[in-house]
């Protein structure tokens, strides 16, 4: 067993919190949001993510995981620290780090004996040594201590599967005091484990990312040269990705990503090159084709009802994936304001997203069914593949909207079988549009 403390307990670190715990460690949660952790505490879970809710009960019962606002009780209790605190993007794109500083001379003021500082959230190459800095500067040398690398791959809507089964883990270090700490902490797992230098394995999680941006471009791309020589993305995407070199994830046709991450990883490695003398061009042409590709579902709803203005928009959808209830730089918030500045009225649901979708949308109504969203509405427009949409009743589907118009950002639905059964249905890169 393993005393370790997790600082921050956003998505990241709530759920490597909970899933540390459940292989026994024992876990200390820190947040300064004394209404969050007192809700912790009583087993109220501030995010939804399938299993988690379970988990973080169970452990927090058993001892194993413990809640507090203080860096300085967890710096003394634990061995291992990991910072799993909020880089948000600076305007010009590259990450904020005020947090991780903060949180570092928080650590280094409390720090009596070694401590590994592990860095869990997303930063800049390099970005250790300016901990390291931090912490001698503090300690005046006096102190022992390791920082290491240990870049998180969690899939919002599968984060606990991927924490506690993972297809490897990867840690950047340069002690093998530091390496032997977290191979034995990530022993129960039996998967690949990855050692790297430091910088390495920080440049891991942005090159990951930003890859997967890129695949999803890719066929975002393809999907608009499908619409104009009518040809099905959802073949070509298939075709391609039988390739074992390729492989069929990422590959899906769709209105662009969103998300707290790849977006922001994407900016702020195109700054990362910038400030290193290379020209990511690349990247900049991902971010282009996301950008423009978000604007798509306008033009086919207009093509659809020639005019959008006055229009009631019944919308399926707001959180940026499905499994979720993060609308961090979702899709679907940004269409839907685009529809508004249109003039479009907006009936909106989502199976978990609205609580936090009426923080962000004013003007919108939101609805307790997706069949409610439906009613008095002139289309629908589909935002997020959740399953709930996938098995509705279509007929039914037909008799409330005012007009048998469906715009699917998510191909979620068969082209030919929406126009045998009379939909005017408008999707993604799937050849010529079906009447």
């Amino acid at each position: 067993m393993e005393r370790v403390a997790i600082i921050g307990t956003g998505y990241v670190g709530l759920v490597s919190a909970a899933c540390l715990a459940e292989l026994g460690n024992k876990v200390i949660c820190v947040d300064n949001d004394k209404k969050k952790l007192e809700g912790l505490k009583k087993g109220i879970i501030p995010i939804y993510e399938p299993g988690l809710d379970e988990l973080v009960r169970k452990n927090a019962k058993a001892k194993r995981l413990i809640f507090t606002t203080s860096i300085r009780e967890a710096t003394e209790k634990s061995q291992i620290i990991f910072i799993c605190v909020s880089t948000p993007p600076l305007p010009d794109g590259s990450a904020d780090l005020t947090a991780v500083e903060d949180v570092t001379a928080e650590i280094a003021r409390a720090m009596k004996e070694y401590k590994l500082i592990v860095g869990k959230s997303t930063v800049p190459t390099q970005t250790h040594e300016k901990i390291k800095r931090t912490i001698k500067m503090i300690t005046r040398d006096k102190i022992v201590f390791d920082v290491a690398s240990n870049p998180e791959f969690l899939r919002e809507g599968h984060a606990v599967r991927d924490t506690l089964f993972p297809d490897r883990v990867v840690v950047g270090v340069e002690s093998s005091r530091a390496e032997k700490l977290l191979r034995q902490l990530y022993k129960p797992l039996k998967t690949k484990f990855l050692v790297t230098n430091i910088t390495t394995a920080e440049l891991i999680k942005y090159a990951r990312n930003c890859f997967l941006s890129t695949k999803i471009s890719y066929i975002n791309a393809i999907s608009q040269i499908c619409e104009r020589i009518n040809a099905d993305v959802e073949k070509v995407a298939e075709g391609i990705g039988l390739d074992v070199r390729i492989n069929p994830h990422f590959l899906k046709a769709g209105a662009g990503f969103g998300g707290n991450c790849l977006p922001k990883d994407l900016e702020a490695f195109i700054r990362l090159a910038e400030k290193k003398g290379y020209d990511f061009e690349l990247l900049k042409a991902v971010r282009k084709i996301n950008t423009d590709q978000k604007r798509i579902l306008l033009k086919k709803m207009e093509e659809a009802l020639w005019i959008v203005k006055n229009k009631t928009i019944a919308v399926w959808g707001l959180t940026f994936k499905p499994n979720t209830d993060d609308i961090r730089n979702s899709v679907a918030i940004e269409i839907v304001k685009m529809f508004q500045q249109e003039k479009a009225k907006i009936q909106a649901y989502d199976p978990k997203g609205m609580p936090k979708a009426k923080v962000a949308l004013k003007g919108v109504t939101f609805c307790k069914t997706a069949y409610d969203a439906l009613r008095g509405a002139d289309a629908l427009l589909i935002l997020t593949e959740w399953d709930e949409f996938k098995n509705i009743n279509l007929e039914k589907v037909k008799k409330l909207l005012r007009q048998p118009v469906i715009v699917d950002g998510r191909n979620i639905f068969s082209p030919s079988a929406m126009s045998a059964q009379g939909f005017i249905y408008k999707c993604i890169g799937r050849g010529s549009d079906l009447a």
